[in-house]
């Protein structure tokens, strides 16, 4: 597996669009006004301790505090693994007893805010690098389970196990550590161990603050060229030639194999335009998804969980039933898959297969969904298919979806994806007319409404107008208001 990296970057923004064998599978952006917070390290101050919800309100000087639960609270009796950030263990120790209000806390963000909740905290700090990420606090040494190999398992682990020493903290190596000279990675511990020293002692701050921001992590291109694996990455364009310059500079000091793919590209047309990125991440953020075989998706985003529909739509198959749902089936979970990675859905995600009769079939279906997802770099957990013929999976989130970033619910239907009919609307002026009757002295009635509300009112439902106005014994005069949505309107007394 190969991948390019498309990199474009203008004054406001920085895309990065991930393209594998021509098709897009993931988007990043980071807007100037408003970048990504996941990974910095704060000295952050206690507002407020929650003994109820065994969790603490922290001030790290955004809009809203941020969070930190119990679980992500170090204690130095309980050491913790690679799997051990945030798994909402049950505590040993109540948070009044570790916390108290106006307290200082080093913590580090590990969710960006989505939606209203603030930004998620931990204080059990890790900081990566190339090949390790450094857990100061820990004496913990973990290998990443992507790298499958047994004897290099045991190679890097004797590497980490033999040059901690006496410095403490621990180490897990990343998956780009696989291969990796035992220079290379006494280059990245004494590194990682330099960074945390300026981590703790930050340069003095001429006005003392509530919250100081003690470690941000790298921008978003330079990260992109940290964390993925250097041997599935083929090419790098950039449009920038001076983001290409700094991301140049970056892999000379720490990719120096990656020099060869880079590339800054000059042309006219847009990067984006070169494999229809623009065109995908519009359709990203569309309710429907289309499927080859004619069989489409449906996919709604709520606060709760995600829902993810499959049907069959045109595609009637060639041999029976069964054999069309299951390959309707079989392209879906492929198509999910991608779909998941490129929208960055998280959360809790309900998946509902056309049902199916064969136990291989659903078998084969949950395969071909876990093999989609082998290359995605964000935790996922599936369940079997459930008596319903529900598929129920998580995948972590971290940070805001494609939907979220691009868009706002929409200011006519407030985001419920739907609006009164003109119908429902008139019947509702006629009841508040019938209201204002009975509780004022008017002379006659001025309805403001949209124009094709007005327009219901003057053919389908004149008669009732008419009516109303006989059964009141006053007039009722109708005025368009271009600026009203559909279920707007005013009943105003004259």
């Amino acid at each position: 597996m190969s991948d390019e990296i498309l990199v474009n970057v203008t004054p406001q923004e920085t895309r990065v669009a991930v393209v594998e064998n021509g098709l897009l599978q993931e988007v990043y952006i980071e807007r100037t006004c408003k970048r990504g917070l996941v990974g910095n390290i704060y000295l952050g101050k206690v507002s407020r301790v929650l003994p109820g919800m065994q969790a603490a309100f922290i001030d790290i000087g955004l809009d809203r505090t941020a969070f930190l639960h119990v679980s992500d609270i170090q204690q130095p009796e309980n050491g913790v693994g690679e799997s051990d950030h945030g798994n909402g263990a049950k505590p040993e120790v109540a948070i009044e007893s570790l916390l108290h209000d106006g307290q200082k806390v080093m913590v580090q963000v590990i969710k960006d805010p989505l939606g209203s909740k603030g930004a998620r905290l931990t204080m059990q700090i890790s900081i990566p690098s190339r090949y390790l990420v450094f857990m100061p606090a820990v004496n913990h040494i973990g290998i990443s389970q992507k790298i499958e190999d047994e004897t290099e398992r045991q190679r890097l682990r004797s590497i980490l196990e033999r040059d901690v020493g006496d410095a403490g903290g621990g180490y897990i190596a990343r998956t780009a550590a696989e291969g990796a000279q035992e220079a290379e990675l006494l280059e990245d511990m004494a590194f990682l161990r330099k960074l945390w020293a300026t981590v703790q002692h930050p340069e003095p701050s001429a006005k003392p603050r509530d919250s100081i921001v003690l470690y941000e992590d790298l921008p978003l291109v330079l990260r992109i060229l940290r964390d993925f694996p250097a041997a599935q990455i083929d090419k790098i364009r950039i449009d920038s030639r001076e983001a290409y310059q700094r991301a140049h500079d970056f892999v000379t000091r720490l990719i120096p194999e990656l020099i060869p793919r880079m590339e800054h590209y000059p042309g006219e047309r847009p990067i984006f335009d070169l494999y229809s990125v623009e065109d995908e991440i519009q359709k990203a953020l569309e309710r429907t998804v289309q499927l080859k075989s004619g069989g489409h998706l449906c996919i709604d985003q709520t606060e709760a969980m995600t829902t993810v529909d499959v049907n069959t739509g045109a595609f009637v198959g060639h041999r029976n039933l069964e054999e069309t749902i299951f390959k309707t089936n079989l392209e879906a979970a492929q198509a999910i898959a991608r779909q998941l990675k490129l929208r960055n859905l998280g959360g809790i995600i309900i998946i509902d297969f056309i049902d199916m009769n064969e136990a291989e079939h659903k078998k084969q279906v949950l395969r071909a969904l876990e093999k989609g997802l082998a290359s995605d770099r964000a935790k996922s957990f599936i369940c079997d298919v459930s008596p319903l013929g529900l598929v129920e999976m998580t995948r972590k989130r971290t940070r805001e979806s494609l939907g979220h970033i691009l868009c706002e619910p929409c200011s006519v239907c407030g985001g419920t994806a739907s609006v009164k009919t003109r119908e429902t609307v008139c019947y509702e002026i006629f009841r508040e007319l019938m209201r204002e009757v009975r509780q004022f002295d008017a002379n006659k009635f001025l309805v403001l409404a949209s124009q094709e509300v007005v327009d219901v009112l003057l053919d389908e439902e004149s008669t009732s107008v008419a009516e109303l106005e006989e059964f009141i014994g006053k007039p009722i005069q109708l005025q368009v208001e271009t600026l009203y949505t559909q279920e707007q309107f005013d009943v105003v007394l004259m």
